[in-house]
């Protein structure tokens, strides 16, 4: 895990590429590296979090044997010992790390050795003899890369957007990217950024450069993989494979040189994966369980995860966000994000990652995307009716396009999720995977970990789960008031009956009550920061101040569109 960069082309210097790796050391504070063209045409840099081979054979860019690629990773591939054995006995390594087994990997069978990867990864090649760089971002977009073309033709990319920033790329908002979020809600769903000229490299797509022009193409397409067919083996039978797949997965997950613990909240999900860590490692296993709290127990979910720890040796750790750190977290969550975030739960995720820091654990595993997988979400019982509303609030619109301005309004881009399958609840269960909550959580997550320089792996998203279980019939998944009805089944050799029957609890925070409450005066002030930079340009300030009172006075039962405004209020503006 870790941050690259990355410069092609006219117009680069040593300085910018260095500034563009330091930008993102938290990302990598264990080392940091630069490899220049010979001829001056590209550069990489690398700044490095080690976790498989500690040692300095480990550290990047990595050059191949006979100097021709030079490679900046970041990511893990999980199945790099089996690669290692399938490269055979002709390749000399010398480390012990994914990263070499992947440029191997890459030298021998190029763009195609992307097919044999199972992991996270997002990374570039400079093939020194062909004067072409290459990059690509995994299946489903874990781990992030975005780009900047200059006009002469010149190609930036890194991981983050504030490396572009601090590589030259002005720091100029996109109208369109924003008023598509405030009108609409959606983010992180197209190549587009919030900010001009920069964009992400999507999920499962490559890019090449080669003499200023930039090619880029789609290398993993999730419905074509799966196809139209849905699986008709009996269901013990496709229960046995996915069981099978996700021990596999967990097991993979675990290979690591520095300490792994497990992120824990009471619901079903986690519960499949701390049993499942049980599975793999045995019952004398004792990684750390971490939970976070906000000390309401209309949300906390602390009574369920000790239920799940009894009997294990698992010890717990509590990891509590109060009211009073919300203010100057969120400052430091909205600096590492560079794009707008999802509130409370946000900051209580990123407040877990601090105490991982403080306990020296170095890897977590989370149990993200069985909700899309097995339908565990309420809205997917009516899938035509929730394919049309991106977020899901309550009995309310999430958002107020009412208080933007006319100007800013009609850039909205229109939001129509394509329909690959047959039926509308797989088209609702690829709109999730593939462009609104996973993607939108992968992003949250990926930076609330890298700030305190953690690495997050997410076991549930290896893409040989996903497609099994998009390729199921609808009864597998909801079978009339029961959703995730296959997953259940799987899940009670591995959980406490209590906790496999109990119902979907959503996954929340006291952020309307502390908006309301405690952190009023704090909203307030960023509220009036935002309609300083933006009514009048972006906003109505007469209206967002309307709905901002409606609000307080408890007439909404939505937070959603009030944190857009507040951070709107954050940062530098």
């Amino acid at each position: 895990m870790c941050g690259i960069a990355a410069v092609a082309g006219a117009g680069w210097s040593r300085r910018l590429l260095g500034e563009m790796v330091a930008v993102q050391h938290h990302r990598g504070p264990d080392g940091r590296g630069l490899y220049e063209d010979p001829e001056g045409r590209a550069a990489l840099g690398h700044t490095r979090l080690a976790i498989l081979d500690l040692s300095d054979a480990g550290l990047q860019p990595m050059s191949s044997a006979d100097g021709r690629y030079h490679l900046v990773f970041n990511g893990e591939i999980y199945n790099y010992l089996e690669l290692r054995a399938a490269l055979g006995d002709g390749e000399t390594f010398r480390s012990a790390t994914d990263s070499e087994v992947l440029l191997a990997a890459f030298a021998r069978w190029g763009a195609g050795c992307l097919e044999r990867l199972v992991g996270m990864f997002a990374f570039a090649v400079w093939d020194e003899h062909a004067k072409e760089l290459f990059a690509a971002r995994d299946r489903f977009g874990v781990k992030p890369l975005y780009y900047h073309q200059r006009p002469d033709g010149g190609l930036l990319l890194a991981s983050e957007i504030k490396a572009l920033h601090a590589g030259g790329v002005p720091r100029a908002a996109d109208p369109r990217a924003w008023a598509t979020y405030l009108a609409a809600g959606v983010l992180d769903h197209s190549p587009r950024t919030f900010w001009e000229g920069i964009r992400a490299l999507p999920a499962g797509h490559t890019l090449v450069w080669r003499e200023g022009a930039v090619r880029i193409r789609r290398w993993y397409d999730l419905a074509g993989r799966v196809g139209t067919d849905l699986d008709q083996r009996p269901a013990a039978a496709a229960r046995e494979e996915y069981a099978a797949r996700m021990a596999e997965s967990v097991r993979l997950r675990f290979r690591s040189d520095v300490p792994v613990g497990i992120n824990l909240s009471g619901g079903l999900d986690s519960s499949v994966l701390l049993g499942l860590v049980q599975r793999v490692q045995g019952k004398d296993s004792d990684v750390k369980a971490f939970t976070f709290v906000t000390g309401d127990e209309r949300y906390d979910e602390l009574p369920w995860v000790r239920r799940m720890l009894e009997r294990t040796r698992h010890p717990s750790v509590v990891c509590a966000l109060r009211p009073e750190e919300v203010p100057a977290l969120a400052e430091s969550v909205h600096e590492c994000q560079d794009e707008p975030f999802g509130g409370l739960p946000t900051l209580a995720y990123a407040r877990l990652f601090e105490v991982a820091r403080d306990h020296g654990v170095m890897v977590l595993l989370d149990g993200q995307g069985l909700d899309e997988q097995w339908c565990g979400y309420d809205y997917y019982a009516e899938p035509e009716r929730a394919s049309r509303t991106v977020v899901q609030a309550t009995r309310e619109p999430a958002t107020r396009a009412d208080c933007l301005l006319p100007e800013l309004a009609g850039q909205a881009d229109g939001f129509e999720p394509p329909v690959p399958f047959p039926d509308p609840l797989r088209n609702l269960q690829y709109r999730d995977i593939c462009l609104t909550k996973i993607p939108r959580a992968l992003r949250f997550n990926d930076r609330v970990s890298m700030r305190c320089s953690r690495e997050l792996r997410e076991p549930f998203l290896d893409h040989r789960l996903v497609e099994l279980a998009l390729r199921q019939p609808a009864r597998r998944k909801i079978w009339g008031a029961t959703r995730k009805r296959m997953l259940r089944t799987m899940a009670r050799p591995l959980a406490p009956s209590g906790l496999v029957e109990a119902p979907k609890r959503p996954l929340q925070t006291p952020q309307r009550e502390w908006l309301r409450g405690p952190l009023r005066g704090w909203a307030d002030d960023l509220i009036e920061r935002a309609l300083v930079r933006h009514g009048g340009v972006w906003l109505d300030a007469a209206a967002v101040r309307r709905h901002w009172r409606r609000f307080q006075a408890g007439r909404s039962d939505n937070s959603f569109y009030v944190w857009q405004w507040l951070g709107m209020g954050m940062g530098r503006g």
